[in-house]
This record gives C-alpha cells, structure tokens and sequence, in this order.
C-alpha cells in the first residue's frame, strides 16, 4: 500500500470528518444496529464502473484496521480499465471519498468514472483535452472522478471539501468531481 504519511489529508482532518459523518452514516450500513450498541467503526465504499458493469460494496476499515483484501478488490476495481493495469490505491483518497459520501448521506453508489491510470492512458486523454494534467496523481493511484445522480457537482465537491482531505475539482460540463489526496485545494466551476 502507498505511504499514508505524506502531505495532504492529515490524520486528525480525517478523523474529525469521520466523527461528523459517524451519527448520519451508521443508518445506511448494513449492520448499523451493531455499530449503534457500540460494536465499532467501520467504513464503506459504494461505486460502481458505467465501463466495466462491475459493482463494489465493501466495508474496508473496521475499528481502526484497514481490511487487506478488501483493498485488494478495490484496487482491482479502480484500475485503468482501459489497460488493465492495477497499483495500490492511496487509502487517504477511499477514506476521502468514504467520508464525502458520508456527509451527503445517499445510499447510491458513486459512478467511478477514473481511478488510476496509466502514463498510456493518461497520454492518451491529455492528447484530447486541455484538462489533463502531465503529472496527474490518477498516475500514482491518488485521485478519482466521480459522480452521482442523485447530487449535483456543487453538492458533491461542498461534501468533499468539507473533508479538508485534499484537492476537489468541479466538472460542471462534464457532470463530474475530481477528489484526491494531494494538498487540499479546489478548482473548476
């Protein structure tokens, strides 16, 4: 897994949206009784993949421990899906995703539209676009763009930068929010 000690989301900013999101986010899981009674923390990721048809549920953190096979599926599912390549993702960029789902409290799942990429894949799209960086951190498994019907982008990247857990782009034309583990910043419109 990638180191969790570099500059951007600190430990006590990720806590601290956890802790906001904990009351409103224990409803949605499947064993909120049990996390009521006190059995625990856990944390969830819900995406699915409009490329691939693959779905992902899974709680991958449970009273402090991340679950090791369950980042493996997930750096399965977030892979460049358009060559197959596969690194670990940053957990800080799932725990920031996990904490921005939180705080809107939806049940829907993200449409994962771009996890990690390869420098293939990211040449590739900067040849079409303007808005492609050359050092992207979807290169280093650290970003992802992301979108939900149910939320609109503004209320997507308030959600996320409310987090203070990293970079938070505004796609508006493209319908879609870019979060990362990079240094907390925002852009777009």
């Amino acid at each position: 897994m990638t180191n969790n000690r570099s500059t951007g989301m600190t430990r006590r900013a990720l806590l601290g949206a956890f802790a906001a999101t904990t009351v409103a986010a224990a409803p949605t899981f499947s064993n909120a009784a049990g996390f009521l009674r006190g059995a625990g923390d856990i944390r969830r990721i819900r995406m699915y993949s409009g490329r691939t048809g693959e779905r992902l549920d899974m709680i991958y953190w449970i009273e402090g421990d991340y679950i090791n096979d369950a980042f493996k599926e997930i750096n399965h599912f977030m892979r460049d899906w358009r060559t197959d390549d596969v690194v670990n993702m940053d957990l800080r960029t799932v725990d920031f995703m996990a904490a921005a789902h939180n705080l809107m409290d939806v049940n829907e799942p993200y449409m994962l539209l771009s996890g990690y990429r390869s420098p293939k894949t990211n040449a590739m799209l900067r040849s079409r676009s303007g808005g492609v960086a050359k050092n992207s951190l979807h290169l280093k498994g650290q970003a992802a763009d992301l979108r939900l019907s149910s939320r609109s982008v503004n209320q997507m990247a308030q959600a996320a930068s409310a987090c203070h857990g990293g970079g938070v782009g505004r796609y508006s034309g493209s319908n879609f929010v870019h979060m990362d583990c990079g240094a907390v910043r925002s852009w777009g419109g």
